[in-house]
């Protein structure tokens, strides 16, 4: 089994700059597991890791699409599949590294979504009446049918709304059953997966000074030249949380002060999500920090701890490790 390490956790938790100390002690190449950083020009919003602060540790599956590209579980799947073999062939271990745990869940399990066939004359007729009738009465037209689906899945998020929706049609099973059974899956990895977290009350108060730093740094600019090369509020990317209500903000329809509390509102629901998600997740190791002081050193070494005990570092190497066949 060859070896993986997943780094994840809430938004601005600080895992970027903890896996880039892990990959530095382990000889690391980074994957990210989001799905709005794979991007191009979505930099400020994203909260995308700039070149010079990766410290020469590679980074993949960040800047590989233009914004009015598709990008969704399988797509990531399938790019980071590509990316693994080249980390493996080069000796290094791979960092799987982000907060979207499904797509994490898909590497990690290797999920197989080939099955899932997909019905369009149905899905064009969710997507029809989401234009109707707003996108909250596919979410309740999902509560009815799968409400473990429609707790996981945001009613903003209409893409996995609609797919959850047409799944059940096609197949009469709930997608929240189908996603629990792969979960079971077994890995073909041997892995360590980390969550860090940190006090709520603080990380609270690091996701609302990262959304002023967005705005300092130019988010509504970055929106508007967005706007400018044809991207519109029903793309996938413009539905990430900070470019969906700059959007409305540039469309008239609310103002910057709204737009900021709407942005710091949901960003702090979607830790919730996310920990709710890592949570029910087996297997999990989690670095609370205030349990280390607050000092980055003390977690890498926790960290390292772990990966010699699962086996993926060699016992007092730390950049050597053992690669089972």
């Amino acid at each position: 089994m060859r070896p993986l390490i997943v780094l994840t956790g809430p938004t601005a938790v600080g895992k970027t700059a903890l896996s880039i100390g892990l990959a530095e002690r382990v000889g690391g190449e980074i994957l990210s597991a989001d799905s709005m950083q794979v991007y191009r020009g979505m930099d400020i919003g994203s909260a995308k890791i700039r070149p010079e602060e990766t410290r020469g540790v590679p980074h993949h599956l960040i800047d590989v699409l233009d914004p009015h590209q598709e990008f969704n579980v399988v797509v990531f799947q399938q790019l980071c599949r590509q990316a693994l073999e080249g980390i493996y062939e080069r000796g290094h271990i791979p960092i799987l590294t982000g907060g979207t745990g499904f797509y994490i869940q898909a590497v990690l399990r290797d999920i197989d979504f080939t099955e899932n066939e997909e019905n369009t004359e149905y899905r064009r007729e969710l997507e029809q009446l989401a234009a109707r009738r707003g996108p909250g009465h596919l979410h309740e037209m999902l509560a009815a049918v799968d409400p473990a689906a429609a707790e996981a899945i945001h009613a903003h998020n209409l893409k996995r709304v609609i797919r959850a929706l047409e799944f059940y049609h096609l197949t009469g099973e709930r997608i929240s059953e189908h996603n629990e059974r792969e979960a079971e899956r077994p890995s073909p990895y041997r892995y360590c997966y980390f969550v860090l977290n940190d006090d709520r009350e603080r990380l609270y108060r690091r996701i609302e000074e990262r959304v002023d730093r967005m705005l300092e740094e130019g988010l509504v600019e970055e929106v508007r030249c967005l706007v400018s090369r044809g991207c519109q509020r029903d793309m996938v990317s413009m539905q990430g949380l900070g470019y969906k209500e700059i959007l409305d903000y540039l469309a008239g329809e609310i103002s910057l002060e709204e737009a900021v509390y709407r942005i710091k509102l949901g960003t702090r629901h979607f830790a919730k999500r996310q920990l709710t998600w890592f949570r029910r997740e087996k297997e999990v190791i989690w670095l609370n920090k205030p349990d280390y002081g607050y000092d980055e050193g003390k977690i890498l070494e926790a960290m390292i701890g772990h990966l010699e005990a699962a086996g993926i570092l060699t016992q007092g190497n730390a950049r050597g490790y053992v690669t089972a066949q």
